[in-house]
């Protein structure tokens, strides 16, 4: 069959055409919080660039099945394993063309309270299938991004998970706050990252927050500097948060785009064993899964 796979996240829509189980040509797009009610016609826009013969299926993760996206795709709660996952997916026809948008999981937390996950759960079944160990035993998965998920997989299922929207919080305090717009200051981001996981550290997120702003002012810290800084105190405070909520659980997975995972494996230097996975190359493979069962 001529299978498309698509990874529909909040910011970007990343669409393969797929020909003997690999990626041969790939487009971006815009992302379902910029498309909204238009992901139908923005989904044919990145089909036609992407070229090639009309698809006999198109196979999608992530937010296009979150509500007011393509099609609203159920949450499967948790423990959850594929058989239930792939048979809990949407599916609609888009001109003549079958697509097929992966269902989320839902859970409670480590702290009792609700949660849910769109695009993860893919990678993460997907894992399993490169990586055969992981469905086996207990493992803790670290999957940084906008809403960074550490999650519990057990006897092969996604058992429990727990969101920190970091990427989120980063996102609106670089663009939406006062705390990089105070210095004029060139230079490289040096010792920032380190410099902010030590901070919080020392006395968490809040009472550190506000040296990005200060150091430059004071201290004349690059931009670049206050940046990596507020990258570190986050992902610190991220780490120690759900470390002590967790406690130490040795070797942990980290799976997502590789310049995140590498500052999520700098931030957890000395405190486990680290093992990293490409996110896409786990989203192809979850969705492989997927096709073998609803294609």
């Amino acid at each position: 069959m001529s299978l498309v796979f698509g990874d529909w996240g909040t910011s970007r829509l990343r669409l393969f055409r797929m020909e003997g189980g690999a990626p041969v040509h790939r487009v971006d797009g815009p992302g379902i919080a910029e498309a909204g009610p238009r992901a139908a016609e923005v989904l044919r826009v990145a089909l036609a660039e992407l070229g090639g013969p009309k698809p006999d299926a198109v196979l999608l993760c992530g937010m296009a099945g979150a509500r007011g996206a393509l099609i609203e795709a159920p949450y499967v709660p948790c423990p959850a394993r594929v058989p239930e996952w792939v048979a809990a997916a949407a599916s609609l026809r888009l001109d003549d063309i079958a697509v097929t948008v992966a269902a989320g999981l839902s859970c409670r937390n480590w702290n009792g309270g609700a949660d849910v996950m769109r695009g993860e759960e893919t990678q993460l079944f997907g894992a399993m299938r490169l990586r055969p160990d992981l469905a086996e035993g207990e493992h803790l998965v670290i999957h940084p991004g906008t809403h960074a998920k550490w999650i519990r997989l057990a006897g092969g299922a996604v058992e429990r998970f727990h969101t920190v929207p970091t990427g989120e919080l980063f996102a609106l305090l670089t663009r939406h706050s006062t705390l990089l717009r105070a210095g004029t200051g060139e230079g490289e981001a040096g010792d920032g990252f380190a410099h902010g996981m030590e901070r919080a550290a020392a006395g968490g997120l809040l009472p550190g927050l506000f040296e990005v702003r200060a150091a430059q002012l004071i201290d004349q810290r690059s931009a670049a500097y206050a940046k990596a800084f507020l990258s570190g105190l986050l992902i610190g405070a991220e780490v120690n948060g759900l470390e002590r909520m967790l406690g130490r659980l040795g070797t942990v997975t980290l799976i997502g785009d590789p310049a995140l995972t590498a500052e999520y494996a700098r931030a957890l230097d000395g405190r486990r064993a680290i093992e990293l996975m490409d996110g896409e190359a786990c989203a192809r493979a979850g969705l492989a899964a997927l096709a073998a069962s609803r294609c």
